[in-house]
């Protein structure tokens, strides 16, 4: 029964870890970087958008911070499963790029009656895809900082 319980907490410690580690992630990289593409002639969304969003009226770059704050749960639960001689800033690129990039792509404008790909807008399609893998390489860093911060109690 002990090994149940202390498991339960290691899950929700790295669930919440994950969390956090996403959540900073995209209130510092992600929203840096969609700051810095203009200067490279991407000009998609604004970065730190105070605009509110439905339901609750969040500004919008803490509704995407809440939003991929789930994604590092996922990231976590993956990562931690993966073995442990591939590269992580490769690993969380790549999930950055497949998993909440094809959502925003598909399932959350469907969801939403949107044209999905962002209606093949190339500039929009670029920063989110820069933006994001970007964002995923900073969540094994995060995680890494974050474990060391919280150290586990024996």
């Amino acid at each position: 029964m002990q090994n149940a319980t202390m498991s339960s907490e290691f899950t929700a410690k790295r669930a919440l870890i994950g969390f956090l580690a996403a959540f900073l992630g995209t209130v510092t990289v992600h929203q840096l970087v969609i700051a810095a593409l203009p200067f490279i002639g991407i000009n998609a969304f604004p970065a730190y958008s105070l605009r509110p969003t439905a339901p609750f009226g969040v500004p919008l770059f803490l509704s995407l911070a809440f939003w991929a704050g789930v994604w590092g749960i996922v990231y976590v639960f993956i990562a931690d499963r993966l073995p442990k001689t591939l590269n992580p800033l490769l690993v969380g690129a790549l999930f950055g790029i497949l998993l909440p990039t094809l959502a925003s792509w598909t399932i959350i404008p469907a969801l939403k009656g949107q044209p999905l790909f962002f209606g093949f807008n190339s500039a929009r399609i670029a920063a989110a895809t820069i933006a994001n893998s970007i964002w995923g390489a900073s969540i094994p860093l995060f995680c890494d900082w974050l474990s060391r911060v919280f150290p586990n109690r024996t």
